[in-house]
């Protein structure tokens, strides 16, 4: 399989531009996983000096791997591995020294595995959160931006959903991204540290783990199709959700760090494109896409099984606040940024 880059957009070139005039230290939290590795990627290729946390508990080593062959040798050189874990206090202390701006992506993931071992899930998404946030704060670094979750939206039926209006938590797992919210908003106004969250929506893309009982949707239909598995939907089909490319994560990752907008900061954003589509849709696109270098596909047919536990039903991202104060501009689609991560895929499943 051979390595790529797809990251790019006139925003994050504009970006690029800014960081390399102006050289800063990173953490990323979190760096060996799907997102975490793409913001590691990006850093470096903006010839930035990045620490990388990471206690290998959902990323790969091979994430790493890929950003290495994607990056020249010096700008590889500019990055460092701590193999550790944020539930360690003096881990997190270590690796805030001497950071500009810390990007927190280390978490547990996934509604059905905080429902099958919610004190895990705690440990790492609330524990190891504060753990941060007191590193950080400590170290005195100038921005601390984190991955929250439209998880958090809960069941308020409300479309598309608006930053400030949320329901009650349906999981586990949301209620550690709520709490999250909660401790830098405290943060922010107990100790004037200054933090942006990133409710990210259905986040896809290359280096997207498709393996295993927790794996995302698109991944993993991916992989099924592909290998010549049945893609099962969970329901009906007419769940829908807003997918959003891994290039616009990054996008909003880098703005809420820079922003010199103060009115930007110690705010909660919608990541994702104001987009729905259905899982039947999905199942469609993923299907039409495939079945361009694999024929056989085009015969495939997904069966239906039970709706799972802890699931919103619907969601769409208003995200206008997130254009208006951070000047976020969303650079792929659902359509096209599968069509950027699809040879990932392909290089690594496909059977011919």
């Amino acid at each position: 399989m051979a390595a790529m880059s797809v990251l790019s957009s006139k925003v994050l070139d504009q970006l690029g531009q800014q960081l390399s005039a102006q050289p800063s230290r990173w953490l990323v939290t979190g760096c060996a996983g799907f997102i975490g590795s793409h913001l590691v990627e990006t850093l470096l290729r903006f010839n930035q000096e990045v620490v990388g946390l990471d206690n290998f508990a959902t990323g790969h080593h091979r994430n790493l791997v890929e950003v290495q062959a994607l990056v020249s040798p010096a700008q590889w050189a500019r990055f460092r591995l701590l193999e550790a874990d944020i539930c360690d206090a003096a881990a997190c202390q270590t690796a805030c020294q001497g950071v500009d701006y810390v990007l927190h992506q280390a978490a547990l993931g996934s509604v059905p595995r905080s429902l099958a071992n919610p004190i895990a899930t705690n440990a790492a998404n609330i524990d190891g959160f504060l753990n941060m946030l007191v590193a950080a704060r400590d170290a005195k670094v100038k921005r601390f931006v984190y991955a929250a979750s439209s998880s958090t939206y809960g069941d308020h039926p409300g479309l598309p959903k608006v930053e400030d209006t949320i329901g009650r938590p349906l999981s586990p797992y949301a209620v550690t991204k709520l709490v999250n919210e909660l401790y830098a908003e405290v943060f922010g106004r107990c100790y004037g540290f200054a933090s942006v969250g990133l409710r990210y929506f259905n986040v896809f893309g290359a280096r997207q783990d498709p393996e295993g009982a927790y794996a995302a949707v698109i991944p993993r239909w991916t992989r099924a199709l592909l290998l010549g598995d049945t893609v099962t939907i969970n329901g009906d089909g007419e769940t829908s959700r807003d997918f959003c490319y891994v290039g616009n994560a990054v996008q909003a990752n880098l703005l809420a760090a820079l922003t010199p907008n103060v009115a930007a900061i110690n705010q909660v954003y919608n990541v994702a494109v104001n987009d729905r589509t259905t899982l039947t849709d999905l199942f469609a696109i993923l299907k039409a896409e495939l079945q361009q270098t694999h024929p056989a596909i085009a015969t495939a047919t997904p069966a239906y099984g039970d709706f799972r536990a802890g699931d919103v039903r619907h969601s769409q991202a208003d995200i206008s606040k997130a254009g208006t104060l951070l000047g976020y501009q969303p650079s792929h689609d659902l359509q096209s940024g599968i069509r950027v991560a699809m040879p990932w895929y392909v290089g690594r499943f496909s059977q011919g």
